[in-house]
């Protein structure tokens, strides 16, 4: 059981991972999935559970179409860090079950803290359940909506430093994100990297 937060890529040193945060989202993930499909792409999606719930028609589509689940807690509360065990661990377990439910029984492989809020106990507890707590190198701060050029120049410069990158389809407008994906997947090709999934 390893509790250690994840980021390397399974693909190896030329591996990077694309991760979608805090959908599914009805608007923006059916976008993200028809440009991840053009470039035979796999990624994987840290799900809200009251957005998989919402949503069990796109978490199905997600894990029909090759990609892998992350848990990513049912109400995304970016202070879960400051907050007691018992909440933790509803909020980790709710949304395991809620993701679970909505793909229709495929279980999310990895577990990524609201912002980052990792703790030791949920980290174990997430590992214990079988999913690897999951970080990220690259934040394209897409969720911001700095611009497609921003958003794809982050990428560009920051890849070098690790191979996770966080990208969303949720939370607003998202189709900076879509079209910065458009371009980033065929030029991080160009440059030799490969797709992979996270560790675990």
């Amino acid at each position: 059981m390893d509790v250690s937060i994840a980021h390397a890529s399974d693909r190896g040193p030329r591996g990077v991972n694309i991760t979608v945060d805090d959908g599914p989202d009805p608007r923006w993930t059916p976008q993200v999935l028809d440009v991840l499909r053009e470039y035979g792409v796999k990624a994987t999606f840290c799900m809200v559970g009251t957005q998989a719930q919402a949503h069990p028609d796109l978490v199905k589509r997600v894990v029909a179409e090759g990609h892998r689940l992350c848990d990513h807690s049912v109400s995304h509360d970016t202070s879960m860090d400051k907050q007691s065990e018992a909440y933790q661990k509803q909020q980790v377990l709710d949304a395991e079950r809620m993701i679970t439910e909505a793909s229709g029984g495929v279980r999310p492989m990895y577990y990524r803290a609201p912002g980052g809020a990792f703790t030791p106990y949920s980290r174990t507890l997430a590992a214990s359940r079988g999913m690897r707590p999951l970080g990220w190198n690259v934040d394209t701060k897409d969720f911001e909506r700095p611009g497609t050029d921003a958003i794809v120049a982050t990428v560009q410069r920051e890849v070098a430093n690790g191979p996770t990158v966080l990208f969303h389809d949720a939370g607003g407008d998202r189709s900076q994100t879509v079209e910065a994906l458009r371009r980033v997947l065929p030029w991080l090709t160009d440059q030799g990297y490969s797709f992979g999934f996270p560790v675990r």
